[in-house]
């Protein structure tokens, strides 16, 4: 190993441990890597296969995976696998790292991951290369966190966003705020140290304006949560109306297959039926419900019952009616009750109204789409006001707000921001407005991480997979 030059020492506060992980999902599959990190990552790499020839940074090698030995005998080869070093601090953790890539047998990546821990390696906990990678400065906390979103992204456009994050565009966004609060901070801080040295006091219209520039970028990062949240989590659409209104189809015309049982008898379907599609990029989960009415029998009752939680629970409401049949009673109801929520009404059916002219039925100021599911009609203007109605109309932008935790710092932010410009405006002294301030800063730094305290990172890499 003397050609390496690898430095298993470490200076005071880096991490003195390898740790070793199966970094594949579970079970057999074309490839499985098994990735080391830490100071003796390499060392032990060299002892777990037979390299053709040495290591060197960033650079891949054929090496043989041995079974093990047995008394009198050698061992003999069991796989072959692509091993690539990566030289402190030139990998994702900023340690020696080492991955090794041979088929995806769990028995072998077993084997492996034994040896490694038998030479002296530990068992990586969840996301903790990633968390290595964040605490040598590899990553700020919402790229680390990205890490995770793409992993976890079921659309495109998840995966898009998670990206995003992972290039630093929330940060990015965050930075000239920052910029602009510690110009603000430092600009207090002197007039309350030199005030005796002839520095001017900053004027309370100035500190004024430089909060006033500040709040606009906040505002707008904190608007930016109604469609980053829906993008990273997804919606609940429940699909109601009356037996027999055409629920069902409607639902297997959004899912573009047939899920979901079609019959001209009424009461076809006695449970609620759910599907997950990605809508323009935004996940949801469509769930259709059974016909509300006065069931006539047990399970129907169950059925019913159960269509009325996925009511109460779902984020959107689509009613469907039948563009056939009067408003009953049960419709006039739902309607009613769905004052204030995000909902809507498919008119379906339209394929069977003889007059082309015939006005839409009163949806108590819902909005309306006149619908055929089994023509198409309407069924792309459904999918748009859906996709409208989910995100409030707000666009896609870069450095989006994705999580909770991201959206809680920085309203935190904007109310310290206000309270700082209502001392201000109050006459209160620098001192004071600068408490302010500083909460103001410690928000943002717990966004990117720099003042994030231990129990919240460990809360949040536990929720990576092990190996990343």
């Amino acid at each position: 190993m003397e050609e390496l030059e690898t430095n298993p020492e470490t200076t005071e506060g880096e991490v003195a441990d390898t740790i070793a992980a199966i970094s594949t999902p579970p079970g057999r599959g074309g490839i499985g890597i098994v990735r080391l990190s830490g100071p003796l990552a390499a060392s032990i790499a060299v002892q777990l296969v037979r390299l053709r020839h040495p290591l060197e940074h960033a650079n891949a090698r054929l090496a043989d995976v041995l079974d093990e030995a047995k008394p009198g005998r050698s061992p003999g080869r069991i796989d072959e696998a692509l091993v690539t070093f990566f030289q402190a601090p030139h990998s994702y953790t900023a340690e020696d790292l080492v991955e090794i890539a041979g088929h995806g047998s769990p028995v072998v990546l077993e084997l492996l991951l034994r040896r490694a821990l038998e030479l002296g390696a530990r068992l990586a906990e969840p996301g903790e290369f990633t968390q290595r990678a964040f605490l040598a400065g590899r990553l700020d906390l919402t790229q680390a966190e990205a890490v995770r979103d793409l992993i976890d992204a079921q659309t495109l456009t998840q995966a898009r966003q998670a990206a995003s994050q992972m290039g630093g565009a929330l940060s990015r966004r965050v930075q000239p705020v920052k910029q602009g609060l510690v110009e603000l901070i430092a600009l207090l801080e002197a007039g309350i140290d030199f005030a005796e040295d002839d520095v001017d006091v900053t004027p309370q219209a100035e500190i004024a304006r430089r909060i006033n520039a500040l709040t606009p970028p906040l505002t707008a990062l904190e608007s930016s949560y109604a469609r980053g949240r829906i993008v990273h989590d997804g919606l609940t659409l429940a699909i109601v109306g009356r037996p027999n209104a055409g629920k069902s189809s409607l639902f297997n015309s959004l899912l573009e297959r047939d899920r979901a049982i079609v019959t001209a008898t009424p009461g076809t379907t006695r449970d609620t039926v759910s599907e997950r599609i990605s809508l323009d990029g935004i996940p949801l989960e469509l769930v259709d419900t059974a016909g509300l009415r006065e069931a006539v029998g047990e399970v129907e009752q169950l059925g019913i019952a159960r269509s009325r939680e996925a009511l109460a629970d779902a984020a959107l409401v689509l009613v469907v009616l039948d563009s056939t049949e009067p408003l009953n009673e049960e419709e006039h109801r739902l309607l009613a009750a769905l004052e204030g929520r995000p909902a809507l009404v498919a008119v379906n059916k339209s394929d069977l109204v003889a007059d082309a002219g015939r006005p839409m039925p009163d949806c108590a100021g819902l909005p309306a789409v006149a619908t055929s599911a089994l023509t198409g009609e309407g069924i792309p203007e459904l999918r748009e006001r859906i996709l409208a109605l989910a995100t409030g109309g707000a666009a896609s932008e870069p450095g989006m707000l994705t999580s909770l935790r991201h959206h809680q710092a920085v309203t935190t932010a904007l109310a310290a921001l206000a309270d700082a410009a209502q001392a201000n405006a109050s006459s209160i002294p620098h001192e004071m407005i600068l408490l302010d301030l500083y909460r103001t800063l410690w928000a943002l730094d717990s966004l990117t991480g720099q003042t994030t305290s231990d129990n919240i990172l460990n809360l949040i890499f536990s929720t990576f997979c092990i190996g990343k």
